[in-house]
């Protein structure tokens, strides 16, 4: 019993030496470091996995928001009190339209006492008092758009800064709000009191993509929304915007730029026939006059302005490009 009681504790201590010096061997000879460089690669792997399925649930929340809002964006039709706001005019839709009405019955009586013609003048009215308003709108609405993309990206570096500087979010939207330039000025003032009567940062934000319907107001409500969802960096996250927006900015200018000469050419081609018409007017009247003073050139002519328009139009979708 002697030697056995010896005996034991004397293997079980060989077992453990040998024990440890194959685990240290093993982590020496190739295959060790083989082995411990699969195991690296297989925990690595399942980490790459875990982040791609993450930034897949974000890309698929982002998507779903942006695809919620266009619905809701194409389901509602603007009223005329929200795309005066859109371009900029401090009026009532009452106002405008008594302006509207009262500028066209100007311009028709005007047109009555130069050409006598009932059918010219009321043209003339109509032109002037649907047309004229029509276009006066949607030109101050690009131009007033236009102005508030190229800002914006400024605008997000100055929250991305007080942010990273230890400002909250809403002290940094009050300072756009108060030393921005117009259009942004107003509308982040705008953002700023609807948070202050108790509008939710998200829904003020939405509010904002509603006043001006471009995709860049629209990735600022879906980050401000979704990071009041499920938090997250927001410094990083709007960083990264005014990243995308430079590009989407930078890409705009090319693509314009190179399809100057498209639009030049499109220029041309579509004002080719009024200068020749009107040289052949100048040249010989009777020649071209057939063109109007007949029923054949009257169709002819009808016909052909009509493909012309089919013809403008056509290049214009072909020579435009959405970023």
């Amino acid at each position: 019993m002697t030697g056995l009681d010896t005996a034991l504790p004397a293997a079980l201590t060989a077992i453990a030496v040998a024990a440890s010096v194959y685990v240290a061997l093993t982590a020496l000879l190739p295959w060790g470091v083989r082995a411990g460089k699969r195991q690296q690669a297989v925990v690595a792997g399942r980490q790459k996995v875990a982040e791609k399925a993450q930034a897949v649930g974000r890309r698929d929340q982002l998507a779903k928001s942006l695809k919620d809002l266009d619905d809701r964006e194409k389901k509602t039709r603007p009223s005329l009190e929200l795309r005066l706001a859109r371009a900029g005019l401090a009026v009532t839709p009452m106002q405008f339209r008594i302006a509207s009405g009262v500028g066209g019955l100007l311009v028709a009586f005007a047109g009555a006492l130069a050409t006598g013609s009932l059918y010219v003048s009321l043209g003339f009215g109509f032109a002037a008092g649907v047309g004229l308003p029509i276009w006066l709108l949607t030109t101050l609405r690009k131009r007033r758009i236009a102005r508030f993309i190229a800002d914006l990206p400024d605008a997000m570096d100055v929250v991305v800064r007080g942010i990273r500087s230890g400002l909250p979010l809403s002290d940094c939207l009050r300072v756009i709000a108060r030393e921005a330039v117009e259009p942004l000025r107003g509308e982040f003032r705008l953002v700023v009191e609807a948070q202050s009567i108790g509008v939710s940062l998200a829904e003020a934000a939405a509010r904002l993509h509603e006043r001006i319907p471009v995709p860049e107001a629209n990735f600022f409500a879906i980050v401000i929304g979704i990071q009041q969802k499920s938090g997250g960096n927001l410094s990083e996250a709007l960083g990264n915007l005014s990243r995308v927006l430079r590009e989407r900015r930078r890409m705009a200018d090319k693509v314009q730029a190179m399809s100057m000469e498209a639009k030049a050419s499109a220029a041309i081609i579509a004002s080719l026939p009024f200068v020749v018409a009107l040289l052949c007017y100048l040249s010989s009247p009777d020649y071209i006059g057939l063109l109007w003073t007949t029923r054949v050139g009257q169709l002819a002519l009808g016909a052909s302005l009509l493909w012309m328009l089919v013809g403008v139009l056509v290049m214009r979708r072909m020579i435009d490009f959405e970023i």
